[in-house]
């Protein structure tokens, strides 16, 4: 299975770590593998589609332009506990709205083949404006908004 323009199918396993916490036993999960379809599939991994939005392309670039990009793997919880990758995804929104809903999320260091798939993405469908959703009362080209009202009064 080859990737394409906006999707790259991997193949990704989960390992699960138990650590002696004092008396108790805690119990984490981490990514053990994952590796492209073009692979043979490693036992116990499951198919995902890394698949990229061009509504999602900001938070592309936020991450791909930061020291450590990552790539964030949701996950189901099963009835007996246990974890099953579900989806992958390069924008950190996507994973921050799981976190909040109380789905597992997993993130690991981007690697460089898919930042530059992701780079190329971006480049082919253009940039977008980066804004900041929680200020979207100022505009700061027309000196408008609550933080410059001072200014205007001393004119």
């Amino acid at each position: 299975m080859q990737h394409t323009e906006s999707q790259w199918p991997m193949y990704v396993s989960l390992k699960k770590i138990e650590k002696q916490v004092g008396r108790w036993t805690s119990v984490q999960w981490e990514v053990d593998q994952m590796l492209p379809a073009t692979h043979a599939a490693p036992e116990g991994a499951y198919l995902i589609l890394l698949e990229l939005h061009k509504d999602e392309r900001g938070s592309y670039r936020i991450n791909i332009d930061m020291d450590n990009a990552m790539l964030y793997i949701v996950c189901d919880e099963t009835e007996e506990g246990e974890w099953k990758p579900v989806a992958i995804s390069a924008d950190q929104n996507v994973a921050a709205g799981c976190l909040e809903a109380d789905t597992p999320v997993l993130n690991i260091p981007m690697p460089k083949a898919i930042a530059c798939w992701i780079e190329a993405f971006i480049t082919r469908h253009g940039e977008v404006e980066i804004c900041a959703h929680r200020r979207k009362h100022v505009n700061r080209r027309k000196n408008e908004g609550p933080s410059t009202d001072h200014v205007a009064d001393r004119l």
